[in-house]
């Protein structure tokens, strides 16, 4: 209108003061195209153990050259401190006190073409998965029948051991090795020392990773990974194969392994972190992820029935089966009538029997116990041998 009015009335004056107007204007959809923004952080995953400080760098570039403004912030929880560097990049330290999986964002914020206008974007650019942090102390396993494979639990079974097992009369075959010479001086004949065999186990961690409602249920989850990563972290110290099946929404298990490496790739399988696990359809463990023989420990509230069908679908197929419920008291706050938490627990015992029936053994983890005292009072499966007289 400006430009007309100039024409019309031949003012030149008004045509210079209109033209900057008009060129801006007509750029308009050129000025709201910001440049494109790469963002990039190394490393883009970051494992770590509670309270440990774990390090990345952050950097952003335009394609045009253009400077671009970084905010990192944290999920809820961690803690970040970000130190800028002089070459544009920004040094961020992340910690928390409680495991999980944390993701790590940041806020791009840069000028357009003209100036005029500023883009911004919000992205995740890493993870941080934090493992639980758990005793060091060892944690007894069920007492059952062990695979015929050299451990360390001693057995009642007569093999190659240093347990003390017995005196008997020399045969021939036996070692000389074997012969124990003070007891046969003293009885004129040759004898032999017997030893305890040793053997090791393959132990399978049930996780329950289904949707739990809020309160009570939902903060008991807390220790359904630290109980899982206790019982691993002892079976492998022990000699003895560990494996995990994190049975929810979207199954994932990891098949029985031995070694230090193991014990990190069942962190990540808890948590969903890596590419070591297999994921699997359906609402049972997957065959190939608990071997013949192996010793299920599950932790879980008890509250999923597609859970508990998994654990007596496995006590059907021969596993010593042994469930822990994390969930101490009822799932509901303490506002309700006392006759409600009365029931409750009367269901729970029912519950409990009923399991035990089946061939699944279920023993409560109190909140004031530890793991290890209440893994003692599973009953003893071996098979008992009864000697004539």
């Amino acid at each position: 209108m400006g430009l007309a009015a100039a024409v019309l009335t031949s003012a030149w004056q008004m045509a210079v003061f209109v033209a900057p107007l008009a060129g801006v204007l007509a750029s308009i959809g050129w000025q709201r195209r910001p440049p494109s923004v790469e963002v990039h952080a190394d490393p883009g995953v970051l494992r770590c153990f509670e309270t440990e400080d774990v390090r990345l760098t952050v950097w952003a570039s335009a394609d045009d050259g253009t400077p671009v403004d970084v905010a990192v912030t944290g999920s809820s929880g961690l803690r970040c401190a970000v130190t800028p560097r002089p070459d544009g990049r920004t040094d961020v330290t992340a910690s928390t006190d409680r495991w999980g999986r944390y993701p790590l964002r940041v806020h791009v914020s840069v000028p357009g073409r003209g100036g005029l206008f500023e883009g911004t974007a919000t992205a995740e650019i890493a993870d941080v998965f934090v493992f639980p942090l758990v005793p060091a102390e060892a944690t007894a396993l069920p007492r059952t029948e062990l695979l015929d494979r050299l451990g360390t639990h001693i057995t009642s079974r007569i093999g190659r051991g240093v347990e003390f097992g017995g005196i008997r009369t020399y045969v021939p075959g036996d070692h000389l090795r074997t012969v124990n010479w003070p007891v046969s001086a003293r009885r004129g004949s040759l004898h032999v020392t017997e030893r305890l065999s040793e053997r090791a186990a393959d132990v399978v961690v049930l996780v329950d990773t289904y949707d739990q409602p809020p309160g009570p249920a939902t903060d008991a989850t807390e220790r359904t990974a630290r109980g899982a990563v206790q019982v691993v972290q002892s079976a492998l110290r022990g000699g003895d194969r560990a494996g995990v099946v994190a049975l929810g929404g979207s199954p994932r298990w990891l098949p029985p392994d031995i070694g230090r490496r193991q014990f990190y790739r069942v962190l990540d399988a808890v948590l969903g972190a890596g590419a070591a696990y297999e994921r699997s359809t359906g609402t049972l463990a997957p065959r190939a992820s608990v071997p013949s023989g192996a010793i299920v420990v599950a932790f879980s509230t008890l509250l999923d029935t597609d859970f508990a069908l998994a654990l007596i679908d496995l006590c059907r197929l021969g596993h010593v089966v042994v469930a822990v419920d994390v969930l101490a008291g009822a799932p509901f706050g303490d506002d309700q009538d006392p006759l409600v938490h009365r029931m409750w627990s009367q269901q729970r015992s029912f519950m409990y029997r009923d399991m035990a029936t089946v061939g699944v053994d279920v023993i409560a983890w109190p909140e004031s116990s530890a793991l290890d005292h209440v893994m003692h009072l599973v009953p003893d499966h071996r098979r008992r041998t009864s000697r004539r007289r």
